[in-house]
């Protein structure tokens, strides 16, 4: 195979053809038979699958990221677009309603009306850094909105531009042989051309991973436009994980074990990282915590950009009033030019993180974490309330809660519930399922789009909206609200004659 030439920042010329051909696939790649892209899909995974050790060898080099993990990132990325195969077979994304006309209804007579959901039209998907697959070029963002019915341009992560240019050209290899038409994907590259795309009118909406920086000056392109569109962005996370006096007395050392290594896996570059650790004032297992932390080797990062912004971080959250450092990690020079940098640990009190929110309750993107003591469920809820917004929150509790103990751990819960889109109960938040139930979102700042996930299949609804259609001629209705249903697609269809019945009875 030819080496994949060098990925040039893409040219104004060059943008202007993509998304006019983005555009003019559109229609045609919207009205394809929900089993026509579904059987799309599944050849662009069988192709990514057959290339796996080409595009593991390149990203390992590139990335410097360990072969078993890319490993395994392939095999999600084709597993995740198999998931949106499947969610078009079955039809459910389709939210079909249908309200046959009622003379008789309560408020006077209804008309016919039948609601699905339609494309939004091309897509600009931005690729994360700490993916090169699974959130990359073919990731999750990529496999919704082609699932929807949405050409997609992907612009390149510079972190890995070579690994990019080789997955799209499989992607649209694929895509090409499997009668996609023209311009249903493309890849860009260069932040000019990025922010180009986002801000064109033939542009529908877009998806990002990445830092609360760049999320937030790509968030505000989007909704400062003529017309602004979605932007469904994913953008820092401290995760914060509770640990309660009886999960301390069933299973200290497991907690310990368990929390190091989250925090410092692929060197802490997870969004999902838990970047704070409330432990009861008297725990005794922090020294066991530390030990394990000065065990972990030091690991490369992704690029010297992040490098520097974890350095200035860590330095940052060090210096803070009443904040002891329990472990300093160290940065060294490796052959790629990119720093290896060894774990960091620190510790102060609940009440100092909620005084001192602004340094420490802010995403540290690499292998650090604070420890935090608490005198009780007050402490911690007072800075559960402190935190923007989570894509986790972890409690760690005893096996079996009663009395007293779960009466406190339920008013914890309901407020982790408004902080976070995802509770973990005695497990850790790093290793996202890739499942139909899961949701990987927040409130701001960990994601832009509260109600939406970037992960499992209910991502496809990011690149939907709903239209209704009221007494149309019966030739005219789409075939997912048609009376005979050619689709098979689940269709909720209001009882004729019973919608005059409707009532509310309140027990008193």
């Amino acid at each position: 195979m030819a080496d994949t030439p060098f990925l040039p920042d893409t040219t104004d010329a060059d943008l202007e053809a993509t998304l006019a051909a983005a555009a003019s696939a559109a229609p045609d790649w919207a009205d394809r038979a929900p089993g026509d892209r579904a059987a799309i899909l599944c050849a662009v995974a069988d192709a990514l699958e057959a290339a796996t050790d080409e595009l593991v060898a390149i990203a390992e080099r590139e990335s410097g990221l360990p072969n078993a993990r890319l490993t395994g990132e392939v095999k999600r990325t084709s597993v995740q677009l198999r998931m949106f195969a499947q969610e078009l077979l079955d039809g459910g994304f389709l939210d079909v309603v249908i309200d046959p006309a009622d003379p008789d209804f309560a408020l006077g007579p209804r008309p016919d009306l039948r609601r699905f959901q339609i494309p939004l039209g091309p897509v600009v998907v931005f690729a994360a850094s700490n993916f090169p697959f699974a959130f990359s070029v073919a990731g999750n963002d990529t496999a919704s909105a082609l699932a929807a019915g949405c050409p997609v341009i992907v612009k390149a992560h510079p972190g890995h531009l070579e690994t990019s240019a080789r997955t799209a050209a499989i992607v649209n290899r694929a895509l090409r042989e499997s009668g996609a038409p023209a311009g249903t994907f493309a890849l860009i590259s260069g932040q000019d051309a990025g922010v180009s795309a986002l801000g064109d009118e033939r542009i529908a909406a877009a998806g990002f991973t990445g830092s609360v920086v760049g999320g937030r000056v790509l968030f505000d392109v989007a909704a400062s436009r003529r017309i602004p569109i979605p932007f469904f962005g994913e953008l820092g996370s401290v995760n914060p994980a509770i640990v309660t006096t009886g999960a301390l007395e069933e299973r200290a050392e497991q907690i310990a074990t368990g929390f190091v290594g989250s925090f410092t896996l692929g060197a802490g570059q997870f969004c999902t990282k838990p970047g704070i650790l409330l432990v009861p004032e008297d725990a005794t297992f922090i020294d066991s915590i530390v030990e394990q932390t000065q065990q972990v080797p030091a690991a490369r990062m992704l690029t010297a950009r992040i490098v520097d912004g974890y350095l200035d971080r860590v330095a940052a959250a060090s210096a803070a009033p009443k904040v002891d450092v329990l472990v300093k990690g160290e940065a060294m020079p490796h052959p790629s030019g990119v720093a290896e940098v060894s774990p960091t640990l620190l510790q102060t009190t609940a009440e100092n993180l909620v005084g001192d929110a602004e340094v420490l309750l802010e995403e540290t993107f690499g292998p650090t974490a604070v420890i935090a003591t608490y005198r009780d469920t007050t402490d911690v809820r007072r800075v559960l309330e402190s935190i923007d917004g989570s894509l986790t929150v972890t409690l760690h509790t005893r096996t079996e809660p009663t009395g007293a103990e779960r009466a406190e751990l339920q008013q914890l819960v309901r407020v982790a519930a408004t902080r976070a889109g995802r509770l973990v109960f005695n497990g850790w938040p790093t290793g996202v399922a890739v499942t139909p139930a899961q949701h990987h979102g927040g409130p701001y700042p960990a994601t832009t789009a509260i109600a939406h996930t970037s992960v499992g299949a209910t991502a496809i609804r990011r690149f939907l909206r709903p239209v209704a259609f009221q007494d149309a001629p019966a030739g005219l209705l789409p075939e997912a609200i048609r009376d005979d249903n050619p689709l098979d697609a689940p269709q909720r269809i209001s009882p004729a004659g019973q919608s005059g019945q409707w009532g509310v009875n309140v027990r008193g």
